[in-house]
């Protein structure tokens, strides 16, 4: 069993930055590609970004793609999400995942281990 634990949400303004940490537990997540999503009020829950195992993949939704660098220590068994040029729309609860799987990383049915969340809310 892996437990995820995410960190690092909050209030911020439009064009700000944050940065979300999802430290694991349980096991290493070295041999785990990570993902992060999101999910809005009313809203399905969305893909942000994935990781391989080795962190020499990477993998970004459209929306968020040259504002969010995803990334992973393996040594601290953590997983971050920097997120800069924050908009309005990123407003959403930020979840952590982790899967033994390849792919496909975009699909949340692809995971096996999630976090609890983290608010993030960007006012505009």
């Amino acid at each position: 069993q892996v437990q995820l634990v995410e960190s690092g949400g909050g209030l911020v303004q439009a064009g700000g930055s944050l940065r979300l940490s999802c430290a694991a537990s349980g096991r290493t997540i070295s041999n785990y590609a990570m993902g992060w999503f999101r999910q809005a009020p009313g809203k399905e829950r969305e893909f942000v970004a994935a990781i391989m195992w080795g962190g020499g993949t990477t993998y970004y939704a459209d929306s968020v793609k040259g504002r969010f660098t995803i990334s992973r220590d393996n040594i601290e068994n953590t997983g971050y999400l920097q997120m800069n040029s924050l908009k309005p729309d990123d407003t959403a609860v930020y979840y952590c995942a982790a899967t033994h799987r390849p792919s496909p990383l975009r699909l949340w049915t692809t995971y096996d281990y999630w976090g609890q969340g983290t608010q993030v809310t960007v006012s505009s």
